[in-house]
C-alpha cells in the first residue's frame, strides 16, 4: 500500500466528507492507497496547510485557491498546483450578527473584522467595503484561528468570514441570525474554495498514483451525495465535540451536496473562472502582473 498524507484546512466538516467516506469505505485501499488525514488540531493550526506542503510534511493540502497563488508567487517559490475543487460554487461569505450595527459592508469601516490572516483576505474585505461606497478601513484583529467564529458569536468582533454550509448551518441550528455579504455581490469573481493541491514536481513524478487518489476521492463525494445518511454517520465521529453538539450535520450535507458536482464536474475547475479571479487581483493592485504569466 502506498501512503499519501493530506492536510485539512480546518477541523473536519462537510467540505471534507468525501475524503472520509473514501477512506472509511475502502475506495482508496481498492487502488492500493492508504490516506492519512492530518488534522489541524494536532498543532492548533500553528503550521498552515500550505506550509505543511512546502515542508513536505504532506503530499496534499486543502486551502482556498489563494494559497496556491501565494505559494507560486512567494520569494521562495513553491510550484503548487490545484488538482481538485471540493465545491463547484463559492459557499463562503462575510457575516455579521443580525442585531449588530453592521447592516452592509461599508458599515465595517472602523469596526472589528476577525481575520484568519490569509494572503488576500484583508485586502478582499477592504475592497468589498469600497465596493459598497465605504473607505475600506476596518479594524483588523487576528484571534486564534480555530476560535475566530466564536469571537463573532461572543460579540468580540463585528464580522468575520465563514462557510455558509458549515458555520452558517451552525448559526441556524442555534437560532443565531446572521447578515451575509457575498463576494459576488460586491464585484469579486472569487475562485474555488477550498481546493486540494500538491507540488507540481510531485504530481509529475506520481501522476498515475495521484490520478488514482483523485478518482477515489471523487467516488467518495459522489457516494456522500447519494447516500447522505450513511455519509453523515461516517463523518460524525471525526467532528470535534463542539461541532457534534452545535452543527446539524444532516442539514449541512443537504446544503453542501448539490455543490459537490456530478460525475462529470466533481472536482473539476474551469480555467476561465480561475483566470477571472487572477485578473481581478491584478486589476485591484492585490497582486503583481507576474501571476498572469
Amino acid at each position: 500500500m502506498q501512503t499519501l498524507r493530506i492536510a485539512l484546512d480546518w477541523t473536519p466538516n462537510t467540505n471534507h466528507i468525501g475524503i472520509f467516506v473514501a477512506q472509511q469505505l475502502g475506495f482508496y485501499k481498492e487502488l492500493g492507497l492508504e490516506v492519512a488525514i492530518v488534522h489541524p488540531l494536532a498543532d492548533n493550526y500553528q503550521v498552515s496547510p500550505g506550509k505543511k506542503l512546502e515542508l513536505d510534511e504532506v503530499d496534499f493540502s486543502i486551502a482556498p485557491f489563494e494559497t496556491v497563488i501565494s505559494l507560486n508567487n512567494k520569494l521562495n517559490k513553491v510550484h503548487a498546483v490545484a488538482i481538485f475543487a471540493l465545491l463547484q460554487e463559492d459557499l463562503s461569505c462575510i457575516v455579521s450578527l443580525e442585531g449588530s450595527e453592521i447592516k452592509r459592508m461599508k458599515d465595517l469601516d472602523g469596526k472589528i473584522y476577525a481575520s484568519y490572516k490569509a494572503r488576500y483576505e484583508d485586502l478582499i474585505v477592504k475592497e468589498m467595503i469600497k465596493a459598497d461606497e465605504g473607505v475600506g478601513e476596518p479594524v483588523l484583529q487576528y484571534p486564534d484561528r480555530l476560535g475566530i467564529w466564536n469571537t463573532l458569536l461572543e460579540e468580540k468582533a463585528d464580522a468575520t468570514w465563514i462557510f455558509d454550509n458549515w458555520e452558517g448551518v451552525e448559526a441556524a441550528t442555534r437560532g443565531v441570525e446572521l447578515r451575509k455579504f457575498y463576494l459576488s455581490q460586491h464585484g469579486i469573481p472569487y475562485g474555488y474554495s477550498p481546493v486540494i493541491f500538491t507540488k507540481k514536481e510531485s504530481l509529475e513524478a506520481n501522476r498515475e498514483l495521484y490520478s488514482q487518489f483523485v478518482e477515489a476521492t471523487r467516488r467518495g463525494y459522489s457516494y456522500a451525495s447519494s447516500n447522505q445518511a450513511e455519509a453523515c454517520q461516517i463523518l460524525y465521529p471525526h467532528l470535534t465535540s463542539y461541532d457534534q453538539q452545535q452543527v446539524d450535520l444532516k442539514k449541512s450535507l443537504e446544503v453542501s451536496a448539490p455543490f459537490f458536482g456530478d460525475a462529470t464536474t466533481c472536482g473539476k475547475m474551469k480555467p476561465a473562472r480561475v483566470q477571472a479571479f487572477l485578473d481581478w487581483l491584478v486589476a485591484h493592485g492585490l497582486e503583481d502582473t507576474r501571476i498572469l504569466d
